[in-house]
Parts: structure tokens; C-alpha cells; sequence
């Protein structure tokens, strides 16, 4: 589901900045807006801020400068209200769990009783492709099945707005052409729910995306945002389209300059 532009706004920047105590000027002047049901990556060299922007999107961390709105409030507040998922760069899997226990932690931690539980994790199991391992401790997962299992947790709640910062830059490019299907047939089912994406692979970016911003290095500005008008669902043979190629080339032509 692409969003339109009659869509909700979802995440609002205006001028935002964030200066670290030590005087890193990390964000400068962002200003961005995303609508309800869109997917958006980010794409930019490292240290340019991408992951600061998620922090500040999650109320971990707050901005310096400029305003932030969440689905109409604080970022605070929408993770408070369960409204707010984050995805990793590692699993964060705890070892001594089963996948089962993984994946309804969140709901454990907010007092959700056990059969209520068990059975949102075995509905966001089945959705990443994992009900066959609910009983497995995460050592004997593959690395896919271990990120599988991350976004399973992040699923499990129901988000409104998926965060995901660099979910699979440690797998292989087979596991990942995979995954990145699977997450793309995951959001099509939630037509409301909103995913910001981090990449460092351009190709990523254009094949998952309603939109790209390209963000300038430190300090982190959005350089260009680039369409991606190509309908869903996306298959494989996107990738090797003429479309494909020029939207990855302006997307490539804008972090060059």
C-alpha cells in the first residue's frame, strides 16, 4: 500500500536538531513529513544522523532543537501507548528465552495475561514464518530466524509505527532479498501501519520504498526525498526494471552531492 496524499501525518520534523553534550552537531535543521501507511527509508553515509532521528522519533533520546510530533503527540507518549515498534541492527534476542517468550516480552512487560500473550506471539510468529519454532531457544536459529524473530517481537504489539535501523546489513544477500519480501507482504497486511527504514544499500532502499531521504553527511540534513511510483506488491522482477534502474540512480546522483 503506497500512502496518498490525503493520508494522516504521522511523524512531523520541523527544523529539528540534536546537539550532543560534547558540541557533535548530529541533525541540523531536518525537516520532514511522513504520512500514515507510507514506507520510508533513509539512506546516507555513516555518522550522518539516520539513527539519531529514530531515537528522537522513539523518545529515546530528545531533540536539541526544532519540533517533533508522533501521531499527533510526543514522542514519549506514542511509545507509551504501545503505538511505537524498533527493530535493531542485532536480534537482541535474550538467549535464555524460547522465541515464544521472545517475541511476547513486550507484552509481558505491560502486564498482558499469559494466554492473551501466548497467543498475539503466535500470531506474529506465524506472520514472520516461525510458528514451527516457538519452542526453539534462539541458538538454534539461523541468523534470518533470529531477525525474523525480532520483527516478530516488534509486531507483536501491533504498532502504528515500525522503526527498523539497518535490520539486515549482517545477512547474507540471498537471506536479505528474502526478507526484504517478507517485510514487504508483512506491511501490506497492516494497510494503517507506517515503517521508517535505515540502509546503507540503495538497492534496498528503492525495491522496499514509497520514498527515499537522502541524508547529507554530519551534519545530518535530508538532502533530496526521491518517489518511488511503482505500485505494490513489488516481486523480484522489479529489480531488474528500467524504472528500477533510474530511481536508483537519482537516489545514487543525490548522496554524491
Amino acid at each position: 500500500m503506497a500512502a496518498t496524499a490525503e493520508a494522516i501525518e504521522w511523524v512531523r520534523m520541523e527544523r529539528l536538531s540534536k546537539v550532543y553534550p560534547n558540541g557533535t552537531v548530529a541533525v541540523q535543521d531536518v525537516n520532514l513529513t511522513i504520512r500514515e501507511g507510507e514506507f520510508l527509508c533513509f539512506v546516507g553515509p555513516s555518522g550522518c544522523g539516520k539513527s539519531t532521528i529514530f531515537k528522537m522519533i522513539t523518545g529515546l533520546s530528545g531533540p536539541t532543537g526544532g519540533t517533533l510530533e508522533v501521531m499527533g503527540t510526543s514522542p514519549k507518549q506514542a511509545r507509551k501507548q504501545s503505538d511505537t515498534a524498533f527493530v535493531f541492527q542485532d536480534h537482541t534476542l535474550l538467549p535464555w528465552s524460547s522465541v515464544l517468550d521472545n517475541v511476547s516480552l513486550p507484552l509481558a512487560l505491560r502486564g498482558v495475561p499469559r494466554k492473551e500473550r501466548k497467543a498475539e506471539a503466535e500470531r506474529a510468529l506465524e506472520l514472520v514464518g516461525l510458528k514451527d519454532y516457538a519452542k526453539a531457544m534462539p541458538r538454534q536459529l539461523s541468523g534470518g530466524m533470529k531477525m525474523r524473530a525480532s520483527i516478530a517481537r516488534a509486531l507483536v504489539s501491533k504498532p502504528k509505527l515500525l522503526l527498523m535501523d539497518e535490520p539486515f546489513g549482517a545477512l547474507d544477500e540471498i537471506t536479505r532479498q528474502t526478507l526484504q519480501l517478507e517485510l514487504l507482504d508483512i506491511w501490506r497486511q497492516d494497510p494503517k501501519m507506517t515503517v521508517l527504514f535505515v540502509t546503507h544499500n540503495v538497492f534496498e532502499a528503492v525495491f522496499l520504498s514509497t520514498r527515499v531521504a537522502v541524508m547529507t553527511p554530519r551534519p545530518g540534513k535530508v538532502a533530496a526525498l526521491v518517489d518511488v511510483p511503482v505500485p505494490f506488491p513489488r516481486d523480484e522482477s522489479f529489480r531488474t526494471t528500467p524504472e528500477f534502474g533510474r530511481i536508483v540512480r537519482s537516489v545514487s546522483e543525490a548522496l554524491k552531492h
